[in-house]
């Protein structure tokens, strides 16, 4: 185990919130974007993007350590990363009675975002609370790194 991997599992935590966060923000300017995406020659509106996070695969010398080591290694983490970005299928576009709209079908329906703004105000709150929490775990690892620094004082 290094003496940096504390920080660099919790860097990798930042990296995805970061993300995360971006996605929501897309998610959140574009709750009225009509024409989102062509499909079929057609114009489709914006589907709404989650983040879909994974743990990082252990290097091979982790599994060597594990091999050579009698101690359970199983609770060391090495981080988590970013495995896709998605398109939310499963939730219906939003139909809103608008005739004047210049996208409206021939019943004067709006096909609008599947983004709910509530949802995703939530979404931000939870990735900048856990954004905060990883910043407070970095910070408190690199007390612990300048205080094991004095020791030898």
């Amino acid at each position: 185990m290094s003496l940096f991997t504390g920080m660099n599992t919790t860097s990798s935590a930042l990296t995805a919130q970061r993300l995360r966060m971006d996605v929501i923000s897309s998610n959140m300017a574009n709750v009225d974007t009509t024409r989102g995406k062509m499909v079929d020659g057609e114009w489709q509106p914006y589907k709404r993007k989650s983040v879909v996070m994974a743990p990082k695969e252990n290097p091979f010398s982790s599994f060597l350590n594990k091999a050579i080591n009698t101690r359970d290694n199983d609770a060391i983490g090495s981080g988590v990363k970013v495995s896709k970005i998605i398109d939310d299928e499963e939730t219906p576009f939003k139909m809103v009675y608008d005739p004047e709209h210049p996208d409206a079908n021939g019943d004067g329906y709006v096909q609008l975002p599947n983004v709910d703004p509530l949802r995703e105000m939530v979404d931000l709150i939870s990735a900048t609370r856990s954004y905060e929490a990883n910043v407070t775990v970095f910070n408190a690892n690199k007390a612990m790194l300048m205080k094991s620094l004095e020791i030898g004082k």
